[in-house]
């Protein structure tokens, strides 16, 4: 038995759950989400807990158990307290800023990088241009959704991943770069 699949959910006051079919909907004070669980996984409402069961041992039934259990309180976490990825932009000169739909980051190319920002994401800008390397630009990407967030996250920072030499670009705030030493300089053989 799934260790985790096994664990009932339990539901904090102001949210709902709904169970229709293999459709799932979660609503909550930030909003609602819904997912269509696996074939081989049984969701069922009981009292304030959401139990999740799997049909046999199959191997895939097996998977689908845990896995549908952590998506669920995922979603109940996400409409009530919500998800937030805190990001640090490295490197003089380097930036960023908020422009209509999408985020625009200065990150050491000749142009702007956009990355358009999806419906259900709220970027906040803290510091908007880095200052040397030692003060960096910082932004908050917040939402309900634990997936769309991490992924828009993902996107932001394969815009200038950091190099291991000066560690210039964008990171995961507190991510810590594995540096290198760089070309040694030969002096003059006698």
């Amino acid at each position: 038995m799934s260790r985790i699949g096994k664990k009932p959910i339990e539901m904090p006051k102001g949210v709902k759950v709904d169970v229709n079919g293999s459709t799932i909907s979660v609503t909550g004070p930030k909003g609602n989400l819904s997912f269509a669980h696996p074939h081989g996984v049984s969701v069922k409402v009981d009292g304030g807990n959401v139990c999740v069961d799997r049909s046999s041992d199959i191997r895939e039934h097996r998977a689908f158990h845990g896995l549908t259990r952590a998506l669920i309180n995922n979603m109940i976490v996400g409409v009530t307290q919500g998800y937030t990825q805190k990001m640090e932009v490295y490197g003089t000169g380097y930036g960023c800023a908020i422009a209509g739909s999408s985020l625009d980051l200065t990150v050491g190319f000749s142009h702007l990088v956009k990355v358009p920002i999806p419906q259900g994401i709220k970027v906040t800008i803290e510091i908007p241009q880095a200052k040397g390397d030692e003060t960096p630009a910082k932004l908050t990407i917040e939402g309900i959704d634990k997936q769309l967030v991490g992924q828009f996250a993902r996107n932001v920072q394969d815009a200038r991943r950091p190099e291991p030499y000066k560690g210039k670009g964008i990171r995961y705030e507190g991510e810590q770069i594995r540096r290198k030493a760089g070309k040694a300089f030969a002096g003059a053989g006698g």
